[in-house]
């Protein structure tokens, strides 16, 4: 699979993923800083990558002004540790690869799917 980290998101989360067999690409490192979210969204889309964010401007960006999109993980955890989002992102990987082309949101509760 293919991944987009976001400035918000932990870049360490690159690597973790990588040595699961995925493509990853960040912004701040293979884009420039800085880019305007409906930026980020477009190269997300245009790549087929799926957006991992702490931002839930993206939420507004898709669901508001109905942008398109290849699938967004969306951290929206108190603890943000990388330990916690890894934890995270293996649960996800291993139980809704299926879904990845949606918009999950991870709390501490779970993990809501909105289509």
């Amino acid at each position: 699979m293919k991944f987009l980290l976001d400035e918000s998101a932990e870049f360490r989360l690159a690597a973790f993923l990588q040595q699961h067999g995925h493509y990853v690409k960040a912004i701040a490192h293979d884009y420039p800083s800085g880019l305007p979210d409906r930026q980020v969204l477009a190269i997300a889309k245009n790549e087929q990558r799926i957006l991992i964010t702490n931002d839930r401007d993206f939420g507004e960006l898709i669901f508001r002004q109905r942008m398109p999109h290849a699938g967004v993980i969306l951290f929206r955890l108190r603890d943000q540790s990388l330990a916690t989002k890894m934890t995270w992102l293996s649960h996800i990987l291993n139980q809704y690869s299926d879904r990845l082309d949606r918009f999950l949101v991870v709390t501490a509760r779970g993990i809501r799917i909105r289509e």
